[in-house]
Order: C-alpha cells, then sequence, then structure tokens
C-alpha cells in the first residue's frame, strides 16, 4: 500500500528543525560530547585574543556575539547536526505512506570506525570497531522491497517474518514510480521502531498511522452487505 502525502505532512514528519529524539541522538556519546567542548574552548580562548586585540565599541560587540556563538557550540552543534540530516530528507519533492510487511530480518557486523596503533615490533596496524546491527528487509506485494539498518538492541526479539510495516518513501516523481529514500521503519503491532538516525517525528507518524488504518475499516464495513 502507498499513500501519497502532501508536503505539509511532509514536513509535519521530518521537521526542518531537530526534534529531541533527533538532538539525543546526535548529542552522541561521552566522547562527541568533549570534542565539541574542546572546539568551543578553543575558540573561546581566539576570541578572548582578538577581542584584547581589537578597538573599537562596535566591532567588539559583534565579536561578543560571534564568541558567545562560538563558545556554545557544544550545546548547539547536535541541532546543526540533526538539522543537516533532516534537509537531506526534505530535498525531496515527493513523498508517501508505505505499508508493506517483513521479509527477513538478520544480524551483520559493521565497521564503525577505525583506529590506529603500533604493535609490539613497531608495526603501524589498523583497529576496526564492531557493531552488531539488525537488517530488516520488507516488501509489498508490486515488488517493491528495501532494507533498514540498526543498531541491534532487545527490543528488536519482538519481530518476526510476516509483521505489517510503515515507513515513508521519498521520490523526485510525483508518482512516486522510484523511490530514492525511506525513512525509519515502524511495525504498529509491536509499536516498535527499527532505526539508526529518528528521521520521523515519531508522535504524528503514529497518528498518521492510526489515521490509514481507521480510514480503511471504514472502507472495509461501507463494502459489508446489510443483511
Amino acid at each position: 500500500m502507498l499513500i501519497p502525502l502532501t508536503r505539509q505532512t511532509f514536513e509535519e514528519l521530518i521537521p526542518a528543525v531537530a526534534t529531541s529524539d533527533q538532538y539525543r541522538y546526535c548529542w552522541g556519546k561521552l566522547s562527541d560530547f568533549l570534542k565539541r567542548l574542546l572546539i568551543s574552548a578553543v575558540c573561546g580562548s581566539v576570541w578572548i585574543i582578538i577581542e584584547i586585540a581589537v578597538e573599537g565599541d562596535s566591532i567588539k560587540s559583534i565579536l561578543l556575539v560571534l564568541g558567545l556563538i562560538t563558545i556554545l557550540y557544544w550545546f548547539w552543534g547536535p541541532v546543526v547536526d540533526a538539522s543537516l540530516r533532516n534537509l537531506k530528507c526534505r530535498k525531496y519533492p515527493y513523498c508517501g505512506f508505505w505499508q508493506g510487511k517483513i521479509l527477513d530480518y538478520y544480524i551483520t557486523e559493521e565497521v564503525t570506525s577505525e583506529q590506529e596503533s603500533v604493535n609490539q615490533r613497531g608495526d603501524l596496524i589498523i583497529i576496526e570497531n564492531l557493531e552488531r546491527r539488525i537488517n530488516v528487509e520488507v516488501g509489498d506485494s508490486k515488488g517493491f522491497t528495501t532494507r533498514i539498518q540498526a543498531p541491534l538492541n532487545r527490543s528488536h526479539k519482538k519481530l518476526h517474518r510476516g509483521q505489517v510495516a510503515q515507513l515513508i518513501v521519498m521520490s523526485y516523481l510525483e508518482d512516486l514510480s522510484r523511490i530514492s529514500e525511506v525513512s525509519d521503519l515502524y511495525i504498529p503491532s509491536q509499536n516498535l521502531w527499527v532505526s539508526d538516525y529518528p528521521y520521523l517525528r515519531r508522535d504524528a507518524f503514529v497518528d498518521l498511522s492510526r489515521w490509514v488504518r481507521s480510514q480503511r475499516d471504514s472502507r472495509k464495513r461501507s463494502r459489508t452487505p446489510v443483511e
């Protein structure tokens, strides 16, 4: 099942500004926070040096604003990161609500990062950091298939082949005949999300899912013959 959505609905589902879930994702681990904090500290030091060296009240006022912005990079950095991720989806002019079923799922190990190190003989070696990820293949009766990958967690034990799966598809074509991108995956029967980055405003998508279901149920009841 594929239902075209209006641009307004699309922008409600994937907002321009980061949602709370997206902000938490982009906040990252402690190491990510420390990197942003270090950048803020360096920028703050440079700002102080320039502030001392420059004369003129008007210039100092501009430098003050710029300095405060750069010092707070540790805080607003995740907002920019999430907004740029959203922009990659919002560039598509057309989207639709897609519903199909889980065809298969399996676990793989993916390289998330690499580190350089030196062994006892002094040779440079590359250490790969691996992460276990769930791969979920979904499809519909019309032949469309796609795969969603996400970090493995305990909630994925609820996944089963044949479960109804829903997501948003994005395209450059108005008839959605060629899908260029897909969103996070939602399993309504388990209220379960499968995703890495949470592109969708989940409360809005759940409301949309319930509305689609209510519309289908209404059509089924209207087709039922009266005895």
